[in-house]
């Protein structure tokens, strides 16, 4: 029987990634195994490669006794149960740079489709018609661009919009002002303002329940007239029926698409009587180098984790010490929640400043740094951030990152410190684990100082210090179904030792609503509310 690891391929990917795998396994390229098949085999292997359509949940992975790693050939892990593999000491890899260029060509490709009715016009004319007036189309030459996410897909797209002469106006908080002047493009300081001035707008955006339905009615009512609308990222980022509306009214001039809410599909109310909708079946990663380029690090990557290599794609593996992962790891989760807490209070970040203090700081800091970037990118970005991969999303969008470390502390035996800076301002949150059962606690927040563990649904309220301001909260939330489970006040004394405003963080036993806050703050008092789930 053959030393070499076993690796078994469930989904087609590029002969060259196979052909890597072969020089050092034995392998098997199995891409029909339905799950029960694949359930009663998958304890065979050392690693299993795949593209989307397998799904490896906990019942699949309980069936692994073997498998040492999953090879994910494209960048979302989605269909993988990360956790259990975890769990289990599974690494699992991803290629996370595999499609970038092909899905910022297919937006191009499709933007000037778009302007210039190309798939229109190649329809009529194998159909025997001749119709060159009627599919003239526009230039996109000195036209607006309005990209909404400027991540690594986003400032792509910029890059090659830029050579046909367009105007570059791009929306994302979460990248440094330097990077959109590195790449000719225009700062929006908000999506209204990509809707009001862009004659086409692209969209790259996370897939998150905050931006479902980002383009809905209210969107394409504040867009000019006359505007064309690219989507290139997930189908959910669309509302179908108020695009359609927006199309029926001609407020929306044309739309490309090449996602849709459930896929694959071939019915859709714009698939007919559309001239001016181009739509495509999911091509954006659908190159051939970028399947190639997918099934080559794919492969590389399992071949690194079955012979002790370094596995620069892991997305649930620090490449750090045992010792110093069983010390830090406790404090990765709070590091994570402080560094969103610090980015929720600021709105956005340019720069990122990561103090730690006390034994921790004596530790290979990397994993909590990581840590802080995730928690600060979170959401935010057009893939999932992960402890592998948050160096580079921030070094793509330009976010300076500060690391100090100090051995001196008072009161606390490890602390940490998160600063986010976002133009002109700039949030300082500090917290520290207490107890055998190391429970994450929020210290510090808007210049105020408290003890309050953190829990899943935390507020922040900032007020001046008045009589009576904690009942309002009390009855307010109440008023809105929801309960405050803990409370900590802080109110530090400002110049002369006064005390003029105070800050208060509450955990509660269900998310405040928006409403809530926004009825707080039209109080007389209060000066701002922030409200977020960990």
């Amino acid at each position: 029987m053959s030393d070499r690891p076993r690796v078994l391929i469930a989904e087609e990917i590029a002969d060259s990634g196979v052909d890597l795998l072969r020089e050092s396994c034995d392998v098997d390229v199995e891409i029909e195994l339905d799950r029960a098949a694949l359930i009663a085999r998958i304890g065979e292997y050392d690693a299993i490669l795949i593209r989307s359509a397998t799904q490896l949940d906990e019942e699949v992975l309980d069936a692994a006794t073997n498998l040492k790693v999953i090879g994910r050939a494209g960048v979302g892990v989605d269909n993988v149960d990360v956790p259990t593999a975890t769990r289990k000491g599974i690494i699992v890899a991803n290629a996370p740079q595999s499609n970038i260029i092909a899905a910022a060509e297919q937006t191009i490709a499709l933007m000037l489709s778009l302007a210039r009715n190309i798939p229109q016009a190649h329809a009529a004319l194998v159909d025997g018609r001749w119709e060159r007036s009627k599919y003239g189309g526009v230039e996109v030459y000195e036209k607006t661009l309005g990209i909404l996410g400027f991540g690594r897909i986003g400032q792509l797209v910029a890059q090659r919009a830029k050579a046909f002469g367009m105007t570059i106006l791009a929306y994302d908080p979460f990248v440094a002002p330097d990077r959109f002047k590195e790449l000719g493009a225009e700062k929006a300081e908000s999506p209204e303002e990509i809707f009001a001035k862009s004659d086409f707008i692209t969209i790259h955006l996370p897939n998150l329940p905050e931006t479902k339905g980002f383009l809905n009615a209210e969107a394409f009512a504040q867009m000019k007239d006359g505007v064309r609308v690219i989507n290139c990222a997930r189908g959910q980022l669309v509302d179908d029926a108020a695009l359609q509306a927006a199309l029926d009214s001609g407020k929306v001039a044309g739309a490309a698409l090449d996602v849709f809410q459930q896929e694959p599909i071939t019915e859709h109310p714009l698939f007919n009587g559309y001239d001016n909708v181009v739509v495509t079946p999911h091509l954006g990663a659908s190159t051939v180098e970028a399947q190639d380029r997918a099934g080559v690090q794919t492969a590389e990557q399992v071949l690194a984790a079955l012979t002790g290599g370094t596995v620069s794609t892991a997305v649930n593996l620090p490449a750090i010490s045992a010792e110093d992962r069983d010390i830090l790891g406790p404090f990765v989760p709070l590091c994570r929640d402080l560094a969103r807490i610090a980015v929720e209070l600021t709105g956005g970040v340019e720069k990122l400043e990561v103090e730690l203090l006390g034994g921790i700081a004596e530790r290979d800091a990397r994993p909590l740094v990581s840590a802080c970037l995730m928690g600060a990118l979170a959401g935010r970005t057009e893939d999932p951030v992960n402890e592998i991969n948050a160096a580079s999303f921030a070094q793509a969008r330009g976010i300076e990152v500060v690391e100090k470390l100090s051995t001196q502390i008072r009161d606390y035996t490890d602390l940490v410190r998160v600063t986010a800076t976002t133009g002109a301002t700039t949030v300082s949150v500090a917290g520290t684990n207490l107890g055998q059962r190391n429970r994450p606690h929020l210290l510090a927040a808007w210049g105020q100082r408290f003890n309050l563990q953190l829990e899943e649904n935390l507020t922040l309220v900032r007020y001046r210090d008045l009589p009576g301001m904690l009942g309002i909260i009390g009855t307010e939330f109440g008023q809105h179904g929801v309960n405050i489970v803990s409370a900590a006040v802080g109110r530090q004394p400002e110049e002369g030792g006064v005390v003029e405003h105070a800050a208060i963080a509450l955990t509660t036993d269900a998310p405040v609503p928006k409403e809530a806050l926004d009825a707080l703050l039209k109080q007389d008092g209060f000066e701002d509310a922030r409200t977020l789930t960990l």
